[in-house]
């Protein structure tokens, strides 16, 4: 099994009908692909893990630097896991005004089972973005 983490940036001039968009094609095309593992989107940046086939996730991460609603596109990390550290598939998806505090917890939840190091990635990022 294969995972990559990314950070990006949305493109400026996004709105949060076209990170809905990007969600709601990442559902799909994920679940298509057997792709599984976390995003936190809000209106400025991305922070995805992927799991699963290498030539699957390198296929989506290629169509993700590609796609001009991202920019700065940064890997993370790339490894092998032994399996699944996320599970099924799941979105974290904040918004302007959302409870912050709530969304720590769920994206806590969430990566419960992720590595320390990939977990203490998204937790570092949210505390961040909550600061911000």
């Amino acid at each position: 099994m294969y995972q990559l983490v990314y950070v990006s940036t949305a493109a400026r001039g996004q709105s949060l009908e076209d990170v809905g968009a990007i969600l709601k094609v990442s559902r799909r095309n994920n679940v298509r692909d057997g792709l599984t593992g976390m995003l936190y989107a809000d209106d400025r940046r991305f922070l995805q893990a992927l799991e699963g086939e290498e030539a699957h996730v390198m296929a989506a991460f290629t169509r993700i630097q590609k796609d001009p609603r991202h920019r700065a596109v940064v890997v993370l990390s790339r490894r092998t896991v032994a399996a699944r550290e996320f599970g099924a598939w799941e979105m974290a998806h904040a918004g302007p005004g959302h409870d912050a505090d709530g969304m720590v917890d769920k994206v806590g939840r969430l990566a419960a089972g992720a590595s320390p190091a990939i977990k203490a990635t998204f937790e570092g990022f949210l505390e961040a973005r909550r600061a911000a």
